[in-house]
């Protein structure tokens, strides 16, 4: 026991001496992203500066005192006070912060936030032990180790609670709008389990939704309104291309299969797996819609600026891409404040573009002409970013942005934007256990009301997509209907689908 006594508190000092210098080392090689992923946490954005080479020198210091026998005593407690903080800081991310930044770097980054979580208090808890281990061969009473235990631990709690409380970006301001929450509009009705938590809605028709997988992008999930699985079908296509990001769409008895990064599109029947190549090289992009079999719209980047721009793929004709660089309206850098997401609803042929990071949605028909423009409710007109750019040429965001719309939907008329702001006198317990739904009406251009979309487990919504009597979301790997009810359904127009001719003459 009294070898224990001694080796013990040395080999923690050893263990903390190899993690605090890798960890700076790592954070000196990547010193500007390590930085920027300071600059985009909730807690630490005001403090970024300052924080990014004080944890380096304190990792040092603390490094340097472990090493020396003499000066061990001081290096646990002050390794003590800096797992704490860092303990303390992952737990608010984990427990009160809507966004997760990065991990740090290092061989710490391959751990997940709860697995940094779990690392962190075993450390605190070995640095307790060999602090008391130590103490058995000096003179001081347990009671004080106690005292200056809890003394180094309860600092370090008060300071990262003191940025918490201090920092802007953390906690959801109460905004400067009003919410009309529908009474019942939907009526969950029954959900599967899905096989993993990679699914995202394909497209839909009259009887069947169609479910993709990131993990397994060729394959296509067929299901009825039953919610019975009809088939499962993948996809062959080209094997000698550098894929990134496979994503598959369904539109009007077919699906098309795409990577903007090739780029490449492929087109097949439904219920086959044979695919043809419909298009090459013809324009890069990272987002799409179908519009018709040949027409499809795109958003891209531009070069040599890497702005955002909203474009027109036509396969059929000679002039393959036609980029409507007017369309999305620069406020900052072009990049990050005018990205967004793209529906297209085939009845009405309507094509929308919905900001992230300000509260206005573009109507389109199907030539990407603009008809008008949609201002969802809440107040934030100016996009709320600041963006840095690296020594390698790429831009990152300087600290968290005020997210507005996290994703959008469209059926006939009707709208539906999940949206990230709370509104006036709104519950944040509500908003800890829901996502919200703001529902408009194209047409009118008005607000028609809100919806809670309740979490399952914990697990905020992924996806979303409505038919004519249903709701359907994907929560981790769980798939659930809603169907709708009146309270809801009143607002929906019928619509008759509308020939391109007749579109475009809008």
């Amino acid at each position: 026991m009294k070898n224990f006594s001694n080796i013990f508190p040395t080999i923690v000092s050893y263990f903390f001496i190899v993690l605090f210098v890798y960890a700076s080392v790592s954070k000196l090689f990547e010193f500007e992203r390590f930085q920027i992923q300071l600059a985009q946490s909730p807690l630490l954005s005001a403090y970024a500066g300052f924080v990014s080479y004080g944890v380096i020198i304190i990792e040092w210091i603390a490094s340097i005192l472990l090493l020396v026998p003499i000066c061990r005593r001081s290096g646990l407690y002050l390794s003590l006070f800096l797992m704490s903080a860092f303990t303390a800081y992952i737990f608010i991310i984990l427990n009160y912060s809507d966004f997760v930044p990065c991990s740090c770097g290092g061989i710490l980054e391959k751990l997940g936030w709860t697995e940094h979580l779990v690392f962190n208090v075993i450390c605190v808890l070995l640095i307790i032990i060999a602090l008391f281990l130590m103490e058995k061969k000096i003179p001081v009473r347990k009671s004080k180790t106690t005292i200056t235990v809890s003394t180094s631990i309860l600092l370090s709690i008060i300071l990262i609670i003191g940025m918490f409380l201090s920092s802007e970006y953390v906690i959801k301001k109460e905004n400067n709008f009003t919410r009309r929450f529908i009474k019942h509009p939907i009526i969950e009705h029954q959900s599967v389990h899905l096989e993993n938590g990679f699914y995202y809605f394909a497209g839909f028709d009259d009887h069947n939704i169609y479910l993709s997988n990131q993990k397994y992008p060729q394959q296509l999930l067929t299901m009825d309104s039953s919610m019975h699985r009809t088939a499962i079908t993948s996809a062959r296509i080209e094997t000698d291309h550098p894929y990134k990001n496979i994503r598959q769409i369904v539109s009007d008895n077919h699906f098309y299969i795409y990577d903007g990064s090739v780029p490449i599109l492929f087109k097949g029947r439904l219920g086959t797996e044979s695919t043809i190549r419909i298009s090459y090289k013809d324009a890069y992009f990272n987002d799409l819609k179908v519009i018709d079999s040949s027409l499809f719209a795109i958003r891209t980047q531009i070069r040599p600026s890497n702005h955002l721009v909203l474009g027109l793929l036509d396969i059929d004709s000679t002039e393959k891409l036609q980029l409507k660089t007017t369309v999305l309206k620069k406020q900052t850098d072009g990049l990050f404040d005018v990205d967004g997401s793209m529906a297209y609803e085939s009845h009405t042929k309507k094509l929308l573009y919905t900001y992230t990071y300000r509260n206005q949605t573009i109507v389109m028909n199907s030539s990407m002409q603009v008809q008008k423009f949609l201002k969802t409710i809440d107040t934030v007109k100016t996009v709320q970013i600041k963006t840095t750019k690296l020594s390698d040429g790429t831009y990152k965001m300087k600290a968290p942005a005020l997210k507005v719309n996290i994703r959008s939907v469209v059926y006939k008329n009707l709208f539906f934007v999940q949206s990230n702001l709370m509104g006036r006198h709104e519950s944040r317990k509500a908003w800890k256990k829901s996502d919200v739904l703001d529902v408009y009406d194209i047409d009118s251009q008005s607000y028609v009301g809100s919806i809670y979309i309740f979490k399952k487990d914990d697990h905020s919504l992924n996806d979303i997509i409505v038919t004519e009597k249903y709701l359907y979301t994907i929560h981790n790997n769980e798939l659930t209907q809603y169907k709708m009810t009146k309270a809801l359904s009143q607002y929906i127009k019928s619509g008759k689908p509308k020939t391109d001719q007749q579109s475009r003459q809008h």
